[in-house]
């Protein structure tokens, strides 16, 4: 809490400007539309703190009495700080331009803890180095309050936004960079060098990013240097997709404490950059590896090694995967929470068998799109996993009615039911809803309403 006498109010602070109608900036829990309109793309202008009173002849100043109808004058400066807080960032900063005392509560350390800009035409660039400028104005050249900066969607922010946040960010903890497709691996280098408190990191969608290490050879897989380890603990790289078992091998070296891992869509991957993820980071609860075709029964063996430290596993849509490969997740991983394993074919009633008797604490399982899963399989979850949550079993032909209400006699905590495009009754949707009242069935069926 820095002292608001200290504060220099000649300094200029930033107002972002914004085409008509375009949602671009978010932060925290909302959204804006502005009304402003310049040249056809957002960028970032630097204003002065408004004068105390309105001293051009032509305008008139307003009444006592309508003075006296501000009622949000009134109230103290940390209740206007809590109502501040709930601003998104260009909000934000058009409240500094009111009045100098909003000028100076606008620009309170503890509102500036998070920056969210999303939008297409923003200059995200020129936006974030106004933005931090003014916020490293109490500390030379560093920002010691900001911990978590979003950017999402914002397809012109470059490597060149990314060093500013990194050279003047060093407490930075949370980065999400989704659908910024111009970043590569340089950008990523200098945050994780720099900042070395990260430890939240979204790139998803960032398809020239294929590395993450303390070295800017992407091609040294050993570990770094002098011991020297990346804090990050959450990684999501979904459609990474020019991300290949190297990269992985090189990820894994330098980020051993990752716990959260989602590689969905990156479609290079193999079960040989299973291996290497599983000899460096044995710590990780959850992994997606989601629509990687190559990964089969072999990496299901490498990630059984994570025993019961893994909770949440989504390998959906990997073809080569068996009830072999099920079976080793069964067997070591006895404290799975979630599994999705739609569209794998492969899987039978067996492989449903071995999963309900030894992860029977399961919560949420998606099954959908395995034609060879019967009632013979629901009937083993239904009597062994009596807490499960979430069941999808969209389009598996060989489900019938009489499965689903032994579900639902046995599993009275069901609260969502996905039987879309399955052969089941109507007496068998309405058994559901009687013994599951919180239960929400996602159908096809027109009768049942």
């Amino acid at each position: 809490d820095s002292d608001l006498s200290m504060r220099t109010l000649s300094t200029p602070s930033p107002a972002l400007i914004f085409p008509q109608n375009s949602h671009s900036f978010q932060n925290g829990r909302g959204s804006s539309t502005s009304s402003s309109s310049i040249t056809g793309e957002t960028v970032a202008m630097v204003h002065s703190p408004p004068p105390t009173r309105l001293t051009h002849p032509l305008i008139r100043l307003a009444s006592k009495q309508q003075r006296e109808q501000a009622h949000v004058d009134r109230l103290p400066d940390h209740a206007m700080i809590h109502v501040f807080s709930f601003l998104p960032t260009n909000q934000l900063c058009r409240c500094a331009r009111v009045c100098r005392r909003w000028y100076n509560l606008a620009w309170d350390p503890r509102l500036w803890r998070t920056i969210r800009l999303t939008g297409e035409t923003i200059n995200v660039d020129r936006a974030l180095k106004v933005l931090t400028r003014r916020l490293c104005q109490d500390t030379p050249n560093v920002c010691l309050m900001l911990e978590t900066v979003v950017v999402s969607g914002c397809r012109r922010l470059t490597d060149r936004g990314l060093y500013t946040i990194a050279q003047c960010c060093p407490e930075l903890r949370r980065l999400e960079v989704s659908g910024c497709y111009n970043i590569s691996n340089e950008a990523v280098f200098d945050v994780v060098s720099l900042c070395p408190n990260l430890e939240h990191l979204d790139v998803s969608g960032c398809s020239k990013v294929t590395c993450i290490s303390l070295t800017r050879e992407a091609s040294i897989k050993l570990s770094p240097l002098h011991g020297k380890q990346i804090s990050i603990r959450y990684l999501d790289m979904t459609d990474c997709f020019v991300l290949e078992d190297e990269g992985l091998h090189t990820i894994a070296a330098h980020c051993t404490q990752l716990t959260h891992l989602y590689l969905r869509r990156c479609v290079r991957i193999t079960d040989e950059g299973l291996r290497y993820l599983m000899i460096y980071c044995t710590s990780i609860k959850e992994l997606s590896v989601s629509d990687c075709r190559f990964v089969s029964d072999f990496g299901m063996r490498e990630i059984a090694k994570l025993e019961s430290r893994l909770r949440y596993l989504s390998i959906a849509h990997c073809g080569r995967i068996t009830d072999v490969g099920i079976r080793y997740i069964a067997k070591y991983c006895s404290k799975l929470r979630y599994l999705n394993a739609r569209g794998c074919e492969g899987i039978t009633d067996h492989g449903v068998e071995y999963l309900a008797k030894n992860c029977t604490k399961l919560k949420s399982l998606d099954i959908g799109k395995c034609p060879l899963v019967s009632d013979t399989g629901l009937e083993f979850l239904a009597l062994n996993c009596f807490n499960l949550k979430r069941l999808s079993l969209k389009s598996c032909e060989s489900i019938t009615g009489q499965g689903l209400q032994i579900v639902a006699a046995n599993c009275f905590d069901l609260q969502m039911l996905n039987v879309q495009d399955c052969e089941v009754s109507v007496d068998a949707l309405r058994f559901v809803k009687r013994h599951c009242k919180r239960c929400i069935i996602e159908h096809t069926n027109p009768a049942f309403f």
